[in-house]
C-alpha cells in the first residue's frame, strides 16, 4: 500500500520539474524574463535549480517504491 503514494508523489515531482525546466529553457532561449522585475540570470538560475531539485526528488521517490 505504501507504493501508491510514492508513485503519485514521484509523478507529481517529475512532471513539475520537467515542465519548469522546459518553460525556463524556452523563456531563456527567446530572451524573455523568467520572473518579472528580477535579474534575468538570477531568476533563470533559481528556476533551473528548483526544477532540478524537483526532478531529483521525483527520482528519489521512484527509487523507494
Amino acid at each position: 500500500m505504501e507504493s501508491g503514494p510514492a508513485i503519485f508523489a514521484g509523478s507529481v515531482f517529475a512532471l513539475f520539474g520537467g515542465a519548469l525546466l522546459l518553460w525556463t529553457a524556452v523563456r531563456v532561449r527567446h530572451r524573455e524574463p523568467v520572473a518579472q522585475g528580477v535579474n534575468p540570470v538570477a531568476s533563470a538560475a533559481l528556476a533551473s535549480l528548483a526544477a532540478i531539485a524537483a526532478l531529483l526528488l521525483g527520482t528519489w521517490c521512484f527509487l523507494h517504491v
